[in-house]
């Protein structure tokens, strides 16, 4: 580590991540690129680890590569956008919980109509079976 900063191989041990992730979210824009020097290598500051530790606890929340990318700066901008990068997540949290609850519905439903079915289906069966 030179000047607070690291390379690469350093970075994913701290945070727990491949190269390939790091390289990945470098190119969605969800981590700044590594600062590179005259001979090519890549440095990384302590902030990408904090926003790749990020990262991983927003996914564990259940947000899309795409959500966290409209909420991830929030976290590193001003302090005081703080508040608002947790009332967007509020905000994604409860989306996804709607279309939860819009998901059990329809299974309820459809488990309703699969149970129905399978009750016809044996009345039927029970009834040709009286006959033979």
């Amino acid at each position: 580590m030179m000047n607070n900063r690291m390379r690469i191989g350093e970075l994913t041990e701290r945070a727990g991540v491949t190269p390939r992730t790091v390289r990945y979210y470098e190119n969605l824009g969800l981590i700044p690129e590594g600062e590179r020097t005259g001979q090519g290598q890549h440095y990384y500051t302590e902030e990408t680890v904090a926003r790749l530790r990020k990262i991983d606890q927003l996914k564990k929340l259940g947000l899309s590569l795409d959500e966290i990318r409209d909420v991830i700066d929030l976290y590193f901008v001003e302090p005081s956008d703080i508040v608002q990068a947790k009332q967007k997540v509020l905000s994604i949290l409860r989306q996804h919980l709607d279309e939860v609850n819009q998901k059990i519905t329809g299974y309820q439903q459809f488990r309703s109509e699969l149970q129905s079915h399978i009750e016809r289906f044996e009345r039927w069966l029970e009834e040709k079976g009286e006959h033979y």
